[in-house]
């Protein structure tokens, strides 16, 4: 059928908004954002001109530029309109200009919070250079304090505005800054706390279309695939939403979980996280800052590009299982205290994943859901059940992150499940991290060193811990203090401290934590701190102390055993025993012994128990 839009017209000159919108989708669809200054600011201006002018089309007879994309989409929408029975039409992927409109929005809001960064950065080093003239400083640190808390409290506000405007990945990369007081300060961890992945989910039929077009490859209908499948969704996230079904005869008749993705929606994330990441770079190096966001943000960027890939997920669901089930040093099967979906391999593609359904709660909702059955959330019974959960998640994460080097990079309440069985479960493996074997191996010899220190104060061990910290690729500002890597290993991987060395403080939000002094962060480990966070949070929620490099110890050592690493614990000398047994001898070994860590105190007992047959054979 013939229609005039295809018919040849006059060319005319583009105008200014034309030109500008052309150059803006050139500029975005070139290259990624590499910088903060270009292109940003540029598109920046074109879309203020845009949103200024009374008119966007100042040329008539002939269709604009914009005009054609316009067209061009009405086109598209008529394929689909024409390929599709039902009406059901596929989301289109964003375009440069949708790209840049995007972009634009993003960098409108980030613009003045960098800025103000900056020039506060900038005054009070210049008042810090006039302290000497004045021999008395401008600012006192309480002060200093107070200007960038308003300035932390500030940005905050601006971002928490964005987020929930632009949605996408910034929904994802808030609820990480909320979940992470280790690495962002408290007034943004709080203000973004309130988030939710949860957005308006895709309807049923376009669902269907999804799944069919992905699916039913061997012309299969979808009721031959599914006997039911309900059509309001478990949840719906940025990047897909999950179905409860159940599947025909013909595929087992049991219970699934369908994940679908949501169309065209990839493009979007990436564009989202590149912006984040041009947002990082140039506030490497301040001072203020509490760590490198930049590698933060590459790492999340790395683990964002392999979420779209269902097949992916599935192989690391697998992978991951496999490890669990069957010790590497014996090879025979073993138990495992947690429970995980499992994939149905032929219903599995880049953007629908079929597995098993895990009847429960998430941990997110666990404490509401004990109150709905008369179960205090603080009682007895609940903290048994946290000790349980605490136990099982340091075994699977001990096993993953220390034997294979491969985990689930994304353990955060809303993806561990409270089953109706009473059991565990741990769902969601779109983000999965693979560690390099030397980071594994310096990683356990962290864990043999923190549990075999004899204290927390003895100079030896607090060397040999905060070399090992510094092997990992741990940076700390240049007016750190000596015992500062040894305090970040223990603020990271040994909750039961109370007293961190150097005069550091444990408190996450406290102005004296170690954590204040990263200057850098290894890249390859910004997920498993991830991990070791959440096991200390669960650990402060229920009130148990833990030290998760005494549990992972064991772990540690045969890993090192089997790599043929050189070891790293440190040997109770003639000196430490004699001085332990004088002690003893006052009766102070027993108080002492007991703010040991685990380690130490086995070497502690076997110590004193030789020295005390030597004295009475010498005797």
């Amino acid at each position: 059928m013939y229609d005039e839009r295809f018919s040849l017209k006059p060319l005319h000159l583009p105008g200014i908004h034309e030109l500008i919108i052309f150059f803006s989708s050139l500029l975005s669809s070139m290259s990624p954002v590499n910088a903060l200054f270009v292109p940003q600011p540029f598109l920046f201006i074109c879309i203020l001109i845009l949103a200024k002018s009374p008119s966007r089309a100042p040329f008539k007879g002939s269709p604009s530029l914009l005009q054609a994309y316009e067209i061009n989409n009405e086109i598209i929408d008529e394929i689909n309109d024409d390929d599709d029975d039902d009406d059901i039409q596929f989301p289109q992927p964003l375009t440069p200009v949708d790209r840049a409109l995007r972009a634009s929005r993003f960098w409108s809001s980030a613009v003045p919070v960098i800025f103000n960064y900056y020039s506060t950065y900038t005054k009070l080093n210049l008042l810090n250079r006039l302290n000497p003239l004045l021999n008395r400083p401008c600012l006192t640190d309480s002060e200093c304090e107070i200007i960038w808390s308003d300035l932390h409290a500030s940005g905050a506000s601006v971002l928490e505005s964005t987020i929930n405007d632009l949605k996408g990945f910034y929904v994802k990369t808030g609820q990480i800054i909320a979940s992470r007081q280790d690495l962002f300060p408290r007034e943004y961890t709080e203000a973004l706390s309130g988030l939710t992945d949860y957005l308006d989910p895709m309807s049923v039929q376009l669902v269907r279309k999804v799944v069919e077009r992905e699916l039913c490859l061997k012309g299969e209908r979808f009721e031959e695939v599914f006997r039911e499948f309900d059509e309001i969704p478990l949840g719906a996230a940025s990047v897909a939403q999950v179905h409860r079904a159940r599947l025909t005869s013909k595929y087992g008749g049991h219970e699934v979980a369908v994940k679908v993705q949501r169309p065209g929606i990839e493009q979007k994330l990436l564009g989202d996280i590149k912006n984040l990441i041009a947002l990082a770079k140039p506030l490497r190096g301040v001072k203020e800052m509490p760590v490198d966001y930049y590698v933060v943000f590459k790492e999340l960027e790395d683990q964002l590009a392999d979420e779209f890939d269902f097949v992916a997920e599935a192989a690391a669901m697998d992978r991951i299982w496999n490890h669990l089930i069957v010790d590497p040093r014996t090879g025979e099967k073993r138990d495992v205290p947690l429970r995980m979906p499992r994939p149905i391999p032929e219903l599995v593609t880049r953007r629908v994943l079929v597995m098993d359904y895990l009847e429960g709660v998430p941990l997110s909702r666990a404490a509401e859901e004990m109150r709905k059955k008369g179960i205090d959330p603080d009682g007895p019974e609940a903290k048994i059940f946290g000790e349980k959960l605490l136990r099982s998640l340091t075994d699977v994460f001990s096993r993953c992150i220390l034997e294979s080097g491969f985990f689930h990079a994304d353990p955060h309440p809303g993806n561990i499940f409270v089953l109706s069985d009473g059991s565990i479960g741990l769902i969601d493996f779109g983000q999965v991290k693979q560690i390099s074997g030397r980071a594994k191996n310096t990683l356990a010899k962290v864990m043999v060193a923190l549990d075999d220190r004899v204290s927390d104060t003895n100079p030896e061990d607090l060397e040999t811990i905060g070399n090992l910290a510094l092997e990992l690729g741990v940076e700390l500002r240049e007016d750190a203090k000596p015992e500062g890597p040894a305090a970040v290993a223990m603020w990271l991987f040994d909750g039961s401290v109370k007293d961190l060395p150097g005069g550091y403080d444990y408190g996450e939000l406290s102005p004296n934590s170690p954590v204040k002094e990263l200057k850098s962060f290894p890249q390859d480990l910004v997920l498993v701190g991830r991990s070791t966070v959440l096991l200390k949070g669960l650990s402060s929620r229920l009130n148990i102390p833990w030290s998760l490099s005494a549990e992972w110890a064991p772990v540690a050592r045969q890993v090192l055993a089997g790599s043929g690493s050189k070891k790293v614990n440190r040997k109770v000398t003639l000196k430490d025993v004699g001085r332990l047994v004088k002690s003893w001898g006052k009766g102070k070994v027993e108080r002492g012994a007991n703010k040991l860590p685990k380690g130490a105190r086995r070497r502690l007992a076997a110590a004193v128990v030789w020295a005390r047959g030597t004295r009475r054979s010498g005797n």
